[in-house]
Formats: C-alpha cells, structure tokens, sequence
C-alpha cells in the first residue's frame, strides 16, 4: 500500500502517463523516490520542463494518504501494472494504462471476455440480437466488457446479469461518477457480480474527450470486440479500430441495409469484421466452446512442476512435442498425458501435427 499511493499521486497529475511512468521508474528505481526528488533530478529523468514544473506544483497539493483513505472508503482497489493481479491481457496493449481502479472483483474467469458495443440509440432488432448473443455467451461463462452507456452498452450489461454471468464496466470518469445517472442500479448489480474499471481517478467527470481513451481498455481486457449495432458514426466503431491495433478479432452482427443504425457493422463485415449470426460464430472463432471445462479443469487439477518445465519450452511460435521432450528432458508419455491437460485447462493450444502454442498467457503468468 505504501507504494502504491505513489502510483496513484503521479496518476493524479495531468501530462504524466505511460511513458512518464516509465521514464522515472527507469530512473529512480520507485516512484516513492521519483516523488521526493528535486527539479534537477526529474529533469535528469528526461521530462521537460514544463512536466517538471507540473510534479513540483502538483506534489505540494496532493495528500497521498487522505486520496488512499478515500479510495477506501468507495471501496476501490487500485492495480498497477506491476501488480500480479494486473490483468495480463491488458498487458499486452501499447497504451497500457499505469494505474486501474477497480470496484468490484476482477477474476481468472475473465480471462475469457468479449467487449460487445453499439450504438447508444439501439432499435428493437438491435436490442434483440444482443440480448439473445450476449446471454448465450454469458451462459457459456464468457464475460461480457462494455461501457454503461445507453443503449447496446446498457442491454449487453442486463443480459449477462440475468444469464447469470459475469460482466465488466469501463468506465470514462471516475468511479465515484455514475454516467449516465440513470444506471446507477446497474452498476451496483454489476460490482456484486463483476467489477467496475476505470484509469481516471475519483472526482474525474465524463468528458466527451475520455470516451475515446476508457475504449481501449474496453478491447484491450478483451479477446475480441463485438459490435452489435453501430450506425456509421458510432463510437463503437472507436473500439472496433482499437481492437485491430491491438491485434484482438473483431465482430460484427449485420443488419438491414436500409437502416441507418447498421451501416457502420455493415461496413465493418464489408471490412473483414466477422460476421456474427449467433453465439457459436464467436466462441467457435476463437476457439472457447470449451470455456465452462477449462474453468473446471483449472479448479481440479492445480499446476505442477512438470508443467512449469514445460511451459519454459512453449511460446508464441509452434513447438512440436518431439523438442518439448528433448529440451525438457521429460518421457514422451509425461509429456504427452500433461500437456493434454494443460490444452483442457487452456493454457496451451495444439495447432495440429502434436505442435504447440502458449494459449496467450505469457510464461512468466505460469511459471
């Protein structure tokens, strides 16, 4: 906790994001020390002059413990990206945010999400075909990411609640700010049964400049966005291009081509979107019809050391069994028997010819 107020103390200055970030823990080691040094030393960090002159003025305002006593008293957690419990999939994007605040719980069991957005003025066959593939997938225990907002937002959030699953709200203010106001019951329902995310601090209001940024945390939690009705105009369409530069899939649902409310999907189909029919079109594209039993096989059967010997021989490119067992020095049938459990426990995938992958988790998640 101690050093944690200095992440959240930085995250409360304007101009100090990512790279600033990195540019004093580089330097300093901490930010504890980052926070007490002097003008020289910050500029020695390599931030200019004008950030400088923002941390001196900025520091002398902030009361660290009193921000921590009143993250508290919300009952918000605060991640850093050096926490383990850090989602690892947000990780992986290019503008990973320093600082989450969390209200709610975040879970092993969203691992497997999907982002589902649209447009904030959904028809009725908008509101249908979400309700209807969003429910499906929650039963099949993917979590649900979006935004709160009005509309295709708001039905993915009621659907995965009343399929009994799990979802998650990103917000683009504080978390002490409901918005809009009038879902402030469903962000309630949504802590007790998944958690309310933001990189703004408290007291941060929704600005229409923040939408933009809060979607690509909406993708990046995610494995793949779907878009399930956007007009051609629609800031779903901000998360759809996000999702592609973070190299997540993306989805769309079709709609008719006399209505204005699809013409942005449309022409993300058009694009190379996938296009989505049902439920099954998703899970099967990306490979989580056998969500439910990995979630059990994570819970029955706890990593080993032999598996941890294995996965030090697995990563992104394809690895045959054959070098998996000369490097690891293990016998085939060891080999074979506990990497099968390791693919039912979706920790790695076989691509076929007995070649391996790690299934997106990084090794250091595992080992």
């Amino acid at each position: 906790m101690s050093a944690t107020k200095y992440w959240v103390g930085f995250n409360l200055m304007p101009g100090i994001g990512r790279v600033r970030f990195s540019q004093l823990i580089n330097h300093f080691g901490d930010l504890e020390s980052a926070w007490h040094a002097s003008p020289a030393e910050l500029k020695a960090a390599g931030l200019d002059q004008r950030t400088v002159q923002t941390v001196i003025n900025m520091r002398a305002k902030i009361a660290l413990d009193a921000e921590m006593e009143r993250l508290e008293r919300y009952r918000v957690k605060v991640l850093t990206w050096d926490d383990p419990a850090y989602p690892p999939r947000l990780k992986e994007i290019y503008d990973v945010p320093p600082v989450l605040y969390v209200r709610g719980d975040l879970t092993a069991e969203d691992e497997w999400a999907i982002a589902t957005v649209g447009t904030r003025r959904a028809t009725i066959y908008g509101r249908e075909v979400t309700e209807r593939i969003v429910s499906d997938l929650a039963r099949s225990k993917v979590t649900i990411v979006s935004g709160l907002a009005r509309g295709i937002d708001s039905i993915a959030h009621r659907a995965a609640l009343d399929a009994g699953g799990r979802t998650i709200a990103v917000f683009a203010c504080g978390l002490d700010v409901v918005y809009p106001p009038e879902n402030l019951k469903l962000a309630q329902a949504i802590m007790e049964h998944g958690a309310l995310v933001s990189d703004y601090h408290l007291g941060t209001s929704p600005k229409a400049e923040n939408f933009p940024r809060r979607n690509r945390i909406m993708s990046g939690l995610s494995l793949g966005v779907l878009v399930a009705e956007a007009g051609e105009s629609s800031g779903a369409l901000i998360t759809a291009n996000l999702a592609l530069e973070q190299n997540r899939e993306v989805f769309a649902v079709p709609g008719s081509v006399l209505s204005p409310a699809s013409r942005g999907a449309n022409r993300l189909i058009q694009d190379g979107a996938k296009l989505v029919r049902d439920a099954n079109d998703v899970l099967e594209e990306l490979n989580l019809t056998a969500v439910p039993q990995q979630l059990e096989m994570k819970e029955l059967i706890p990593a080993d050391d032999t598996e941890a010997v294995l996965l030090r021989q697995l990563g992104h490119e394809p690895t045959h069994i054959d070098d998996v067992c000369r490097q690891s020095r293990l016998p085939v049938s060891v080999v074979s028997s506990t990497l099968a459990l390791m693919e039912l426990k979706g920790m790695v995938r076989q691509l076929g010819g007995m070649n391996y992958v790690l299934a997106r988790e990084s090794k250091a998640d595992w080992v």
